[in-house]
């Protein structure tokens, strides 16, 4: 993430932590386990949850003991992240403030990629990544299945979370490469709603290969899903498992 006045800067704050005040952690157990059974690393090893958010995926880590860090640009989210007692660090994702070989596992949950105006930003990313992994070190990369969204896209929905009317509408731009959805929440005493924007570009499994094996970290496994399920154009998520080479 940068700071550069995103739309993740307005929306990963308050708001988004008022309508999704509990994430699922149930599902978020069952990704840190399917990373943990995919990667082999040293007992000792580091671990970095990127994009850690109000550290979901890190609670699950410490309840397992591992030595488990997390980055987020968004202050109140590392300050919900901090409350659990979790490790954080406030940066940016595409200048991560590691030092080169830091971490034996690098993990990418809930589509925390495609945020930046430009796919060389989006690559960015991707070449940190490989830079503080250790060799040999493993990269989980959790991202939507971009087949199925353009597939099942649900231009609008409405629904009341404690008694705030919540309205989404979503479309494909850019010839079906990116995803925009806006919200908006209006309060029973707010005068107008208040408007966030989320804007995803959509990459397909082959594509997403193709761009971490030029950053050096080569796929050597895929799944559909957080059970381990195999990965087909109708998996909930592309899941890709990537080796530092």
């Amino acid at each position: 993430m940068t700071s550069g006045g995103g739309w993740y800067e307005r929306w990963f704050g308050e708001q988004y932590l008022q309508l999704y005040p509990h994430r699922d952690a149930t599902e978020a157990g069952d990704a840190v386990r399917l990373a943990l059974d995919s990667c082999p690393i040293p007992a000792d090893g580091r671990i970095l949850d990127l994009a850690c958010g109000g550290g979901r995926h890190l609670n699950e880590f410490m309840r397992g003991g591992a030595l488990v860090f997390g980055l987020d640009l968004s202050l109140p989210l590392l300050t919900h992240a901090r409350a659990i007692g979790a490790r954080v660090v406030r940066g940016d994702m595409r200048r991560l403030p590691f030092d080169g070989g830091s971490f034996s596992l690098v993990t990418s949950f809930f589509t925390s990629f495609g945020y930046f105006p430009s796919a060389a930003e989006d690559r960015e990313v991707l070449v940190e990544v490989r830079r503080i992994l250790e060799p040999g070190g493993m990269f989980v990369f959790d991202f939507l299945n971009a087949d199925r969204v353009r597939a099942n896209l649900l231009p609008r929905d409405e629904r009341v979370v404690d008694g705030q009317r919540v309205v989404q509408t979503r479309t494909l731009t850019e010839e079906g490469h990116v995803v925009e959805k806006k919200i908006e929440i209006l309060g029973p005493t707010d005068p107008l709603p208040h408007v966030f924007y989320e804007r995803v570009r959509l990459y397909s499994a082959g594509d997403l290969q193709a761009i971490l094996e030029s950053c050096g970290l080569q796929v050597v496994q895929w799944f559909g899903s957080y059970a381990g399920e195999p990965l087909d154009s109708d998996s909930p998520r592309v899941i890709l498992i990537g080796r530092a080479v």
